[in-house]
């Protein structure tokens, strides 16, 4: 029996196509991690924001003159649009965190708000809701490192460019204290 060279060709394009599958079905199931990935930061982000008015209505009745600190947390949690690009998130979302930084900063200024159980309690769901927060932005940017790693490797990359996978953003909030570098003097 003589295997000829069409049955030759025909195995390979039979394996190039197969292969061909199986990269395509490797960029939806990880297109999916990433949104998955993102819906668990989305459900994060909007657990602090159901936090915010309980926060600022507590300090309001504690400090009726820091009115501006308050107005400035409202407006930027009422800023985020429903569909928004992740970069367009991170910004609204590191506005937010600094608005909630300050506002932090002025209940320092109130002993009888610093010991209210109510403020409190507030405080710690905020802060248990950040550290969940940053856990699901590290998921989600391990997601999108993997994503971009086969969407730009070759050969990998022929695919993603013929079915138009593109590029996943990595999510940031950045905080002028988080990147500043400590003086250290001696």
């Amino acid at each position: 029996m003589d295997i000829g060279a069409g049955s030759i060709v025909l195995v390979i394009a039979i394996l190039v196509v197969a292969w061909v599958i199986w990269l395509y079905n490797r960029f939806i199931r990880g297109k999916n991690e990433v949104r998955e990935a993102w819906s668990g930061i989305d459900v994060q982000l909007k657990r602090r924001h159901n936090l915010i008015p309980n926060l600022v209505e507590t300090v309001k009745g504690y400090s009726s003159h820091e009115r501006e600190t308050l107005d400035e947390l409202t407006r930027t949690r009422t800023g985020r649009a429903g569909d928004t690009s992740v970069a367009e998130t991170a910004r609204e979302e590191t506005l937010i965190s600094q608005a909630l930084g300050n506002l932090l900063a002025v209940a320092e200024n109130y002993p009888d708000l610093k010991a209210s159980d109510n403020f409190l309690d507030l405080q710690n769901k905020l802060h248990e809701v950040e550290e969940q927060i940053q856990l699901s932005r590290r998921y989600y940017n391990g997601t999108v490192r993997n994503w971009n790693i086969l969407v730009e490797s070759f050969p990998s990359n022929l695919i993603a460019s013929a079915f138009r996978f593109p590029i996943a953003e990595f999510f940031e909030i950045e905080l002028a204290t988080e990147r500043a570098v400590p003086s250290v003097e001696f």
